[in-house]
């Protein structure tokens, strides 16, 4: 394949959908965390097959494709006609106006998980055929019948047809243009064939399968909805000098020796807040409060935690619960364990029964156990709110 051709996936996005229900067009509606139209943009977006992508959406719906999309920028658009034979005229048109391509991708928003092998698939059968698409074979008994059943259908050279549907460029373009203007078409690879084209069959994907009602709609939620839950963990040391205490989960313990940071060094509380944040994979503490920014220097570490709390929480996730482990030979945490509990329930908003603080020496082996620092390490269960 030229690696310098151009290859744009068109994703059709301007009907009305009403058969879905609900109070926007289907392929607005969020599955899984994100709209129909959104899944199936980020999925183009990845390939690296995928030049551009270009959405076709009805007449003002401008506003609800970035919503639909946000935060990520809105992508080229074509307003689309009375049907969907026209939606993809007007886009084609608009493709040669701006200078044609090589391939187009054709795909349906009411499909938004779209494997990258099913695209890789379509581009590789343009080489030899003017088009391809996606199908599944029919599984399922077939048979004739109204009211009462009648005789069974063969299945034999019988498929089921997705999208996204590749063409060549030039040649779909064409069928479309020499297609009767008051006959409407089944889809764009029956038109193509109309006009005389080859479309080869690739393998679809059950992941491919098309929202139409309401219970496509829980189905999807139910097979792609993210992890119900997810565990992280964290890890810090931070080393001891003299002082007059130290900073553990947010409680002041007096000890003559303080222990040594950009911030208060909360070991604990750093340790908690890395692993918030490795649970959502969202990176680490120094990524969200870099240590060479001077205005963490002597921070609070209940402002990271606090931080790190809401963006769990704005991705909706919950903490389920946590469990602290200080690693040193002194001070001792025992007296203090329930006064760290509640300002770590507190800083989290859960309740004291879902945090764990308890403490242990490394039988003064190592560099806690010859008091020249602290350690701890985290752990914390998400569960989606």
């Amino acid at each position: 394949m030229n690696s310098e051709s151009q290859t744009i996936a068109v994703i059709v996005a301007a009907g009305r959908g009403e058969r879905a229900g609900g109070a926007i067009p289907k392929q607005y509606r969020k599955v899984a965390g994100s709209s129909l139209v959104a899944h199936a943009l980020r999925a183009f977006e990845a390939h690296p097959e995928i030049n551009k992508v270009i959405v076709v959406i009805g007449e003002g719906q401008d506003e609800m494709l970035a919503e639909a999309v946000a935060p990520s920028p809105v992508p080229q658009t074509v307003i689309g006609g009375a049907s969907r034979r026209q939606s993809v005229l007007n886009v084609l048109s608009a493709i040669a106006d701006d200078g044609g391509a090589d391939r187009v991708l054709i795909h349906d928003a009411a499909r938004p998980f779209l494997p990258a092998r099913v695209i890789d698939g379509l581009i590789a059968a343009l080489d030899i055929d003017t088009g391809a698409i996606p199908v599944l074979p029919v599984v399922d008994t077939l048979a004739r019948g109204d009211g009462a059943l009648g005789d069974t259908v063969p299945r034999d050279g019988i498929w089921r047809v997705q999208t996204p549907q590749a063409f060549r460029f030039a040649d779909i373009l064409a069928a479309h243009k020499a297609w009767p203007a008051d006959k409407e078409a089944t889809d764009d690879a029956q038109m193509l064939r109309h006009a005389g084209g080859n479309v080869a069959l690739v393998e679809g994907d059950t992941m491919l399968e098309k929202l139409t009602h309401p219970a496509d709609f829980a189905l999807a939620e139910a097979r792609h909805a993210r992890p119900s839950f997810r565990i992280g963990s964290g890890y810090d040391v931070h080393r001891l000098v003299d002082g007059d205490g130290v900073w553990l989960c947010g409680v002041h313990i007096p000890h003559d020796k303080t222990l040594s940071g950009h911030s208060d060094a909360d070991v604990a509380l750093h340790a908690l807040t890395d692993a918030i944040l490795g649970a959502a994979a969202m990176g680490d503490i120094g990524q969200h409060f870099p240590p060479s920014d001077p205005q963490w220097k002597g921070a609070a570490s209940h402002i990271f935690l606090s931080h790190a709390v809401k963006l769990v929480g704005e991705a909706g996730y919950s903490i389920a619960n946590s469990d602290i482990t200080v690693i040193c030979e002194k001070p001792k945490v025992g007296p203090h364990r329930e006064a760290m509990q509640a300002r770590v329930a507190e800083l989290m908003g859960v309740d004291i029964g879902c945090v764990s603080v308890k403490a242990t020496t490394t039988e003064r082996l190592g560099f806690t156990g010859r008091g020249e620092g602290i350690a701890a390490q985290a752990q914390v269960l998400l569960q989606s709110a």
